[in-house]
């Protein structure tokens, strides 16, 4: 089914360094607690995206009991290689559907090919209001969840300014140009222009 895209103006939205106080750097949410402790411990670069979507790295033991404060339905996986078996007993304790999208990763920009289809795809997941809350992650919470992140920014009407700033935040001297050229060129007339996301607790 096709859906028709709405307004097309942009909207900037200015993202303050963490000194400013306005926005939340991803080193805020760095894993910097102690487990053994018995506090709460987020995945590598966890942000929040919006009411119900939230990003990271890859999340492990350390981080399930943080994940399960967060109630939530789905995880988006951007990687190809195998979901830990430890990952999948807890997603089924906790009954949180995996959307795996196989997306390659690669050390060097001039290989990294962004299947756009596969993208789409996953963009489909977050914009359906069942699978939320949800995560957004891949190994470091950098690349290919920025490039999801940053194509959904695209569908709220953010400018490209503050689409890439965002994504510099997490990928910072990693940054590829590969992938900023990738979100200038998303398409998103298939989609429509998303509502403002509700928070979602799962009963």
């Amino acid at each position: 089914m096709r859906l028709e895209n709405g307004d097309d103006r942009s909207t900037c939205h200015r993202i303050e360094n963490s000194d400013g106080g306005a926005g939340v750097s991803p080193e805020y949410f760095s894993p910097a607690i102690d487990a053994a402790e018995g506090l709460l411990v987020p995945p590598l670069n966890f942000s929040m995206v919006d009411y119900g979507v939230f990003r990271s790295g890859f999340p492990d033991t350390a981080n399930f009991s943080f994940l399960q404060t967060l109630g939530l339905r789905s995880i988006i996986y951007l990687c190809p290689e195998p979901y830990p078996e430890a990952n999948v007993e807890f997603l089924n304790a906790n009954g949180i559907r995996l959307f795996q999208f196989a997306i390659e990763g690669s050390k060097e920009p001039p290989l990294v090919n962004i299947p756009e289809e596969t993208i789409r795809e996953a963009l489909r997941v977050v914009l359906d209001e069942k699978n939320r809350p949800l995560l957004i992650h891949c190994k470091r919470g950098k690349h290919r969840t920025g490039c999801l992140v940053g194509c959904l920014r695209k569908l709220q009407k953010w400018c490209l300014t503050s689409i890439f700033d965002e994504y510099q935040r997490y990928a910072a001297e990693k940054a590829r140009v590969s992938d900023l050229r990738f979100m200038e060129l998303f398409d998103i007339s298939g989609f429509k222009q998303p509502p403002t996301f509700c928070s979602h607790i799962k009963n």
